[in-house]
């Protein structure tokens, strides 16, 4: 290449970069306004509760003498939120609990510890902070499923069921590759966050699916995602998965009653291990579900039926 073609290559590789930070430059500024716009949205529906000197939010709802407590799979923007979708259902017969751990929903970003006892402990603090006494009747969707054993394995006086909404067990992790890429990996989408780029996806990229959300709450979903998607706190949990797994393992199957709805949208392979787990344990029940992994969007109904009977039983 002769040096006046280089010359011109140069110049031209220069004007597409200016063209690129002239790109990102307004993509930063436009997302910063738009946080500012959207503060009220973002009000929390919750109580926010001190946590060893930061928040965390908890949204309870009912009367009854049993209280349900929603716990959220990894990485789900907003709990609270994403919950509605059968909570309503259950509030007429009893208490429920929705907590959003550090990182998630209204709840602060905090960068600390996510290893299984440290999410309990934060838990456990957030719950008896809003006046939520124990026992509890755990409700945890995918990864909390993890949590909430270890909950039961700790502190068996404090839990009188789980409800399994298509939950982790730790056998489920086998086969997932270890959390040494997750901060990174979440780190990039974060700055990718934090630059604006998520205001030009669709708004379906952080929608859940169904129709359970009015407009409103549709917008705050999508102004948490655009504020909270992909933070420390959720790159951390996911770190600390293999090894939160490994340590619910050595411990022993809790013994108390249990409802698992097992789905069909996490492939054969999640839905065998589920099975797996409840295989000759006369306390678990197992319910399979037609349907994607986040089972209370598409079969609340049934499911809140299902629960009802569950907990008549016991």
């Amino acid at each position: 290449m002769t040096a006046s073609k280089k010359k011109k290559v140069k110049k031209i590789l220069l004007i597409l970069l200016g063209i690129v930070a002239v790109f990102l430059l307004f993509t930063f500024v436009r997302h910063r306004i738009m946080l500012k716009q959207e503060e009220d949205l973002v009000k929390p529906v919750g109580q926010m509760i001190d946590v060893d000197g930061h928040k965390m939010c908890v949204y309870t709802e009912g009367e009854g003498d049993t209280t349900l407590v929603f716990m959220s799979g990894s990485a789900t923007i907003t709990p609270i939120l994403d919950f509605k979708s059968i909570y309503p259902q259950l509030t007429d017969k009893y208490r429920i609990a929705v907590v959003e751990k550090f990182g998630y929903g209204y709840s602060e970003h905090v960068d600390r510890p996510r290893d299984v006892a440290s999410l309990l402990a934060d838990t456990r603090a957030a719950l008896e902070g809003a006046g939520v006494e124990a026992p509890y009747v755990l409700c945890p969707h995918s990864y909390s499923g993890i949590e909430a054993l270890y909950w039961a394995q700790t502190y068996p006086d404090e839990v009188e069921a789980i409800i399994g909404l298509d939950m982790a067990v730790p056998e489920h992790y086998d086969y997932t590759k270890d959390g040494t890429l997750a901060v990174p990996y979440y780190g990039i989408l974060h700055v990718l966050l934090e630059l604006g780029i998520g205001r030009y996806l669709p708004d379906s990229t952080f929608l859940p699916s169904g129709d359970f959300l009015t407009e409103k709450e549709r917008k705050t979903w999508i102004a948490l995602g655009n504020r909270n998607y992909a933070n420390i706190d959720v790159a951390r949990e996911a770190n600390k998965a293999k090894d939160n797994a490994a340590l619910v393992s050595s411990g022993d199957k809790p013994r108390l009653p249990m409802l698992m709805f097992v789905s069909t949208g996490k492939g054969d392979r999640w839905h065998e291990i589920s099975y797996r787990f409840a295989e000759n344990m006369p306390n678990i029940k197992t319910i399979t579900l037609d349907c994607d992994h986040y089972v209370f969007h598409f079969e609340a109904d049934k499911m809140t039926e299902e629960i009802g009977s569950f907990l008549d039983d016991i």
